[in-house]
């Protein structure tokens, strides 16, 4: 995977690299449209500040959408776009990965014991 200055890897990472941007695409891939208090009990450890920074992020970026409706109080949901959505096999393999690290991890203790 040679990369010069313009590295697509690079580039990827800087879009979608950060922990919380990782689990919110986690939390719209697996259930779809949510409100900011669904993705926010859906992600363990994140700040209401840290989740709308990086909600903004990604939709600056074009991974995500903000839809409002004009209603009393204000109704926000968040959905993936299609660019979101074409991160599904990035997402699918870092699944498949994380499972079979678990295992091995899961084995070396069971080794210990």
């Amino acid at each position: 995977m040679p990369c010069d200055k313009s590295c697509p890897i690079e580039h990827t990472v800087n879009l979608i690299g950060h922990k919380w941007k990782v689990l919110i695409l986690r939390n719209l891939f697996n259930n779809g449209t949510q409100r900011f208090i669904e993705l926010s009990k859906g992600i363990n450890g994140i700040s209401q500040k840290m989740l709308t920074q990086q909600l903004r992020q990604l939709e600056a970026d074009g991974i995500i959408q903000r839809n409002v409706y004009p209603e009393v109080p204000p109704k926000v949901e968040y959905s993936l776009t299609e660019l979101g959505k074409s991160l599904s096999p990035i997402m699918e393999e870092m699944n498949i990965w994380g499972k079979e690290h678990m295992k091995l991890i899961d084995l070396k203790k069971q080794k210990e014991e």
